[in-house]
């Protein structure tokens, strides 16, 4: 591959101003090893309905699918966030791309960096070694089954419903990305569920059973939500690969991103049927926007993934290289840096990893 079509949706809050650094980090890469990139920007989130009424329109879905990947910020607004009443959201928006690209499977690593291991709030020898991914169906459960917003039913109480459906081949496809994650890692999975008490995670669980002899070098046990949680504080460098449904999932995930000490050193990616997206774990940070002090490196590094994605390898090791320098050289956003250090914000950080690519 010598030429890589990027879709970049910024999105809001803190958004275009990382994606500003990613975005100059895949041209220093590109620029090294020889590649061709071509960027489409579009429009979503609270962006997109202030311009179109549309979270995510049509044309930035066109301009998603004609990409060979997506460049994601963050989406949300305080507007939104506390107006229960709202129609329209910036969340609907990221479901719909979701949806609209057969995005099923949301890859999420939480690797711990040694310099940084006093920011956990994790004793040392806990989190010390934490190296696990966690896989998150991202397209079904109650995210996307039959919704019926508050209303007052017959008896004159106010109710509400959000149903958590899955079918048999949406579990098994998300089951096959984490077994095949597992083979190439330590060959661990750890199915999450809550099959003592919910019947979708009964099913989860007995899909899960079948297909188990089919990697019968991976080890593969099962964990309820609640003893994930726990586990995921008390012991998390007991996990390998682990998969679960998508609400499970993505409580889960925020929760491994404090073992690090920041929500703003993990990235993501979403992958499926469609084009994928790479994107920062966290959100928009609307009250940090505009005041250069953003971490860029969880969107950074989902260049790394974005790299890697296309087996090139050596590009996303790189920027892994790089961003370990910055760190190591206490290059840092306020909410890691040392007390003492040179203070640094989201430019200059950006700014010094692309030095550091070029130079190498």
């Amino acid at each position: 591959m010598k030429e890589i079509k990027i879709a970049v949706l910024s999105g809001d809050g803190i958004g275009p101003e990382i994606v500003a650094q990613a975005v100059k980090v895949v041209d220093a890469v590109a620029a090294k090893f020889g590649y061709k990139v071509e960027y489409t920007p579009a429009i979503v989130g609270a962006a997109a309905i202030d311009a179109v009424g549309d979270p995510y329109p049509e044309s930035t879905h066109q301009i998603c699918m004609a990409a060979d990947a997506v460049l994601f910020g963050a989406i949300g607004d305080p507007r939104f966030d506390n107006n229960p009443e709202a129609k329209v959201r910036p969340e609907q928006g990221l479901l719909a791309m979701r949806k609209k690209l057969g995005l099923y499977a949301n890859i999420r690593p939480v690797e711990t960096f040694e310099c940084l291991i006093h920011k956990s709030p994790l004793k040392d020898e806990i989190v010390r070694g934490a190296d696990f991914i966690c896989i998150r169906e991202l397209t079904g459960g109650m995210y996307f089954g039959k919704k019926q917003e508050p209303t007052i039913n017959a008896d004159g109480v106010e109710e509400a419903l959000d149903t958590n459906y899955y079918t048999r081949p949406e579990v098994e496809r998300i089951l096959h990305v984490a077994y095949q994650y597992a083979r190439q890692r330590r060959k661990h999975l750890t199915v999450v569920d809550k099959a003592n008490v919910l019947a979708s995670s009964r099913l989860w669980r007995k899909v899960a059973q079948e297909i188990a002899p089919q990697y019968p070098d991976v080890e593969t046990d099962f964990m309820y939500v609640d003893n994930a949680a726990m586990r995921m504080i008390q012991d998390p460098k007991f996990f390998d690969v682990m998969v679960t449904e998508n609400t499970f999932g993505d409580i889960l995930t925020d929760e491994g991103s404090v073992i690090t000490g920041s929500m703003g050193l993990l990235p993501s990616a979403s992958t499926g049927s469609s084009t994928p997206v790479f994107e920062p774990i966290h959100g928009s940070w609307p009250q940090g926007k505009g005041l250069n002090i953003a971490n860029p490196l969880a969107q950074i590094l989902s260049v790394a993934m974005l790299y890697e994605y296309f087996d090139l390898k050596e590009e996303g090791m790189l920027i892994r290289e790089a961003v370990n320098a910055s760190l190591a050289e206490n290059v840092r956003t306020p909410e890691i840096q040392v007390e003492g250090a040179p203070k640094y914000g989201t430019r200059e950080v950006g700014q010094w990893i692309v030095d550091y690519i070029a130079n190498k």
